[in-house]
């Protein structure tokens, strides 16, 4: 959408509302108070910050004993504040306690994988008025924004997208098997979550949007999972905060299941890990059995063992969406105790963690985030500890990057048959039916 036609359609939206003979049937339509959003999306930010970062304490600490890196028996609950143990770079590492990391008022969040790739396309939405990225947009803000030079933090497939870019590929050729051997590990679901929560409700069009940066970097059962994932964020303004958020939180993801082909990996994984989740035994013994069920016993397709690929596929989407359903499931949307479960899960741990706090954090919303750790938190964030060239030197804060989302949002909702009602400083977005 051009700017003109935006200015054109925000305006179209305010005369309709103002017509006292224009009628319209608001059941139809899901309401969304903006500044509770507001107050939401700072959530989502602080919530995947501290969550991120508390991850990364315990990140490839732990992946089992197949292949030539061995870390012995995973984490339980015990090990929470406690020291942990090495990971798999980093054998004599200084021992860190295993516990929440927190920035104080004064301090700055710096930025990781698991949220800078987001802060740059929300971005590159902001910027261009858009909805939708185009080929070009993705790699002309690739190249702007991703380092060349180590460290640059990127990692498998997003590192093999970016080598492509600077070799003239557009996505999604970028994630073609045939020119990207990583097409399958966890790339996407680090850098596309928010897009969910940039079209609030309609998952449909969130899938729209995430289609292409998505697909920058992930193709099969690695693409569909991080679409589950876009659409557990969209669809989390529907919960209905009166009601246990637990059996809220299995709604939406027994919806966003449906977005998984039913003889994939994936889909038997959320099947697998659910059925464990109810049948009352304890996160530890579900982990383990994931352990076997997939690395060991590479059931239901999943063949990551047998490809003797480097840390037995450590990084891959597989294994760490079934190990993510752990902590989503045994969590309850308790915030805490969901980061905990995370961190101490094993593999890529602060991957899971971070898309969980950021959900959860969303959920909440910032207010309530503090209120669990009883004091007031940064809101300051540095982009430029991991990529270049925004403005400010880098440096943001979640209020800041939650306008920018609001502005997004004003866009698809325009865009995708709403109204913007100024009164009540409300979204009116219609109604969806099913995910297929």
């Amino acid at each position: 959408m051009s700017k003109n036609n935006f200015v054109f359609s925000f305006f179209f939206s305010i005369f309709l509302m103002s017509c006292v003979d224009f009628k319209i049937n608001r059941t139809d339509f899901f309401e969304i108070d903006k500044e509770e959003y507001s107050n939401k999306l700072e959530g989502f930010w602080l919530g995947q910050s501290i969550a991120n970062w508390t991850g990364l304490i315990t990140e490839m600490d732990k992946i089992g004993n197949i292949g030539e890196i061995k870390t012995g028996n995973f984490y339980t609950r015990e090990n929470w504040s406690k020291n942990d143990e090495p990971n798999i770079w980093s054998p004599n590492n200084k021992y860190e306690t295993i516990d929440f990391v927190l920035r104080n008022k004064n301090e700055i969040w710096g930025s990781d994988d698991d949220t800078d790739v987001e802060y740059m396309y929300q971005e590159l939405l902001f910027q261009s008025n858009e909805t939708v990225l185009s080929p070009k947009d993705i790699r002309d803000g690739w190249l702007k924004h991703m380092k060349i030079e180590e460290e640059n933090f990127l990692w498998v497939s997003n590192q093999k997208a970016f080598d492509l870019m600077n070799q003239g590929f557009l996505p999604p050729e970028t994630s073609n098997p045939k020119f990207n051997e990583h097409f399958d590990m966890i790339d996407a679901q680090l850098t596309t979550e928010i897009f969910g929560l940039l079209s609030p409700t309609n998952y449909k069009y969130a899938l729209k949007m995430s289609n292409l940066p998505v697909r920058t970097t992930s193709r099969g059962d690695a693409a569909l999972i991080s679409e589950f994932y876009i659409i557990i964020h969209s669809l989390a303004s529907t919960i209905n905060q009166s009601n246990p958020i637990d059996k809220e939180l299995i709604k939406i993801s027994d919806l966003a299941s449906d977005v998984l082909d039913k003889n994939s990996y994936s889909f038997k994984m959320y099947d697998y890990v659910k059925k464990k989740f109810e049948s009352g035994i304890k996160w530890e013994q579900t982990r383990d059995s994931i352990y076997n069920r997939y690395q060991v016993n590479q059931m239901d397709g999943y063949d990551i063992t047998s490809r003797e690929l480097y840390c037995n596929g450590c990084f891959a989407s597989g294994i760490n969406f079934a190990s993510s359903l752990v902590s989503y499931f045994y969590g309850k949307g308790d915030f805490k105790e969901t980061i905990k479960i995370a961190s101490l899960s094993g593999w890529d741990s602060d991957n899971p963690a971070s898309t969980w706090g950021g959900l959860l954090g969303f959920i909440h919303g910032k207010t309530k985030i503090e209120n669990i750790f009883n004091k007031p938190l940064s809101n300051k964030y540095n982009i430029h500890r991991t990529r270049q060239n925004f403005e400010n030197n880098g440096l943001d804060n979640f209020k800041n990057m939650s306008k920018k989302g609001l502005s997004i949002i004003d866009n698809v909702v325009l865009k995708t048959g709403g109204f913007i009602d100024l009164d009540e400083n409300s979204w009116y977005i219609p109604k969806q039916k099913s995910v297929n």
